[in-house]
């Protein structure tokens, strides 16, 4: 299962810490994570093995949308930061439009994403 992470800049320590305190159910063979550049280049130094697409700004929240389009993105854990604007913002809504279109869990906050674990953890 392909798991999409993606924090904005004011969230990206609250992400690691989020991987690492579920890194026994990410870790599971089954798993593959895939990130927006900068967020997967903090995974990867936390010691998880991540795919990473452009930075968010530069495309990388588009790519994701693809990909959920495309069927190969089953989760999107997406740590939104509401106290500040995004130039992007287009490519953030198109992202949550598009996991609402193809049905696919997104979590916009780390209260749901570890729900969404959870519940996978139990498949």
């Amino acid at each position: 299962m392909e798991i999409a992470i993606i924090a904005h800049d004011g969230k990206k320590a609250d992400m690691v810490q989020f991987l690492n305190k579920n890194k026994t159910i990410l870790s599971k063979e089954k798993i593959k994570i895939i990130a927006t550049g900068t967020t997967g280049g903090r995974a990867e130094a936390a010691g998880f093995k991540v795919k990473k697409m452009l930075s968010g700004p530069l495309g990388g929240d588009a790519q994701i949308a693809a990909r959920v389009a495309e069927g190969k993105t089953k989760m999107v854990l997406f740590f939104k930061d509401p106290n500040s604007s995004h130039a992007h913002e287009a490519d953030i809504n198109m992202l949550i439009r598009i996991c609402d279109v193809h049905n696919v869990p997104l979590a916009t906050n780390e209260a749901t994403a570890q729900l969404l674990l959870l519940g996978l953890d139990e498949v």
